[in-house]
């Protein structure tokens, strides 16, 4: 047998990687126009919890994207009490397998893949969903996804306010301070939900709850705005979905099931099923389905993760940094 060498990516090389923001949405859109066009392999995410005190537990992503000819399993922690040890409450680590024969090809640090690819989910929902004319961002939480959340939709729609919530004082005044740097304009925080929310053209829940709680009020969502919801539990009213034109997903296979999801309680109660569900986003993104039709729609878009994104992004990642001489190859066998 030949050598086998895999390709490595650590945290340090990802971050020389400057991925631009224009980058990483192409990426994932990939991914997304392959799921559309029935080009892909998504096994529902599983679980591990080691123990509920820990307050954390595992997701297990496993994937195939044809076009770019891999598969992958990402395994993503996520421990809502990490900050008190001065961590982040997920790490991932992504493995890229040749489909074919197995062969192990890569291995990145999958945290920051994480918060890019769902950012850009958010952006590429928005960008399909959302008015044109979008200029108040509203969004609830400060973790890592949702600087990519904000980053990538700024991207997209150059707004005029953008206001964040956390439950911490600190966490949320240190996010607006680190994008009104990054992006060039003022970021407001806010020290309540219905601040954040209410009129905003573009709302997204990205909180961190210990369990269910209906703190986002459907009251306060204007006629045609676009709703993000997709915290690990949920922050929505059961009426969220009553008010809206189209509720679209990024993957039914994943969200009609499971314990964990911001919209679990919906399904459960038939709120939301097969018939009711406008479309997937990647029919969408492949011009299969339509988007947003008029300015008066009122719709929810609820993205769980999908393992794509992460091979899609994960992928662009080695192109890039093989062109650039970033990473290095570790022997296998």
């Amino acid at each position: 047998m030949k050598p086998i060498y895999i390709d490595y990516l650590n945290a340090l090389d990802i971050e020389a990687l400057a991925m631009t923001d224009a980058e990483i949405i192409g990426a994932v859109e990939t991914g997304l126009v392959a799921q559309g066009k029935g080009q892909t392999v998504i096994e529902p995410r599983v679980h591990l919890e080691p123990d509920p005190s820990f307050h954390g537990h595992f997701n297990v992503l496993r994937g195939y994207v044809a076009p770019l000819d891999a598969a992958g399993v990402k395994i993503v922690g996520d421990y809502v009490d990490n900050y008190k040890h001065g961590l982040p409450s997920e790490f991932g680590i992504l493995n890229l397998f040749d489909p074919r024969t197995g062969t192990p090809r890569a291995i990145l640090d999958a945290t920051v893949i994480t918060d890019m690819r769902t950012g850009a989910v958010t952006a590429i929902g928005a960008r399909h969903l959302a008015k044109k004319s979008s200029k108040v961002l509203g969004h609830i939480g400060a973790r890592g996804t949702a600087y990519w959340n904000v980053r990538l939709l700024d991207h997209l729609f150059d707004f005029d306010e953008i206001r964040v919530h956390s439950r911490r004082p600190e966490s949320r005044d240190a996010f607006a301070a680190k994008l009104a740097a990054d992006l060039g304009k003022p970021v407001l925080a806010v020290a309540d939900w219905k601040s954040c929310v209410e009129g905003a053209d573009i709302v997204v829940e990205a909180s961190r709850l210990p369990e269910p709680q209906p703190l986002l009020k459907t009251e306060w969502i204007k006629r045609g705005a676009l709703v993000v919801p997709y915290g690990t539990m949920s922050a929505v009213e059961l009426s969220l979905t009553d008010i809206m034109q189209k509720i679209v997903v990024d993957d039914w296979g994943q969200c009609k099931g499971g314990k964990f999801g911001s919209l679990r309680a919906h399904v459960e109660t038939g709120r939301l099923s097969e018939a009711t569900l406008h479309a997937e986003l990647g029919q969408i993104a492949a011009g299969l389905k339509p988007g947003r039709q008029s300015d008066g729609e009122t719709i929810l878009f609820w993205h769980r993760g999908l393992s794509l994104s992460d091979i899609a992004l994960g992928k662009a990642m080695l192109a890039k940094a093989g062109e650039n001489g970033i990473g290095q190859r570790l022997r296998f066998a």
